[in-house]
């Protein structure tokens, strides 16, 4: 058994997104991305299916020529492949899970 609390020690970071591991199981890596105001992911994609929950906060989520405002609770699912962006409205804090095949390396140069 594993377990963690994505809302415990939040540091966020004043010149990009803060990245952790929260843990990882046989399948999935499941990361916390904490956003200031204003912080953005530039557009980018993965080559395996992820998940994305909005656990505090709002953000911009763009994905096949829309934008769309996820907020507290809101989850949305990808698959590999499909070029998305972030753009923070508020400060954030999102769980993103991730194939145990995919590398977190991957998500932070997103934000280097």
């Amino acid at each position: 058994m594993t377990t963690a609390n994505i809302l415990k020690d939040l540091i966020f970071n004043e010149d990009k997104v803060a990245i952790s591991v929260l843990f990882e199981t046989e399948t999935t890596k499941e990361i916390r991305i904490l956003f200031k105001k204003g912080q953005l992911m530039k557009k980018h994609q993965t080559p395996f299916p992820i998940t994305v929950q909005m656990v505090k906060g709002e953000l911009n989520f763009g994905v096949n020529n829309q934008v769309l405002s996820l907020t507290e609770g809101d989850l949305i699912a990808l698959d590999g492949g499909v070029p998305h962006d972030l753009s923070a409205k508020t400060n954030c804090v999102v769980r993103l899970t991730l194939s145990k095949l995919d590398t977190v390396d991957r998500v932070k140069k997103v934000v280097e």
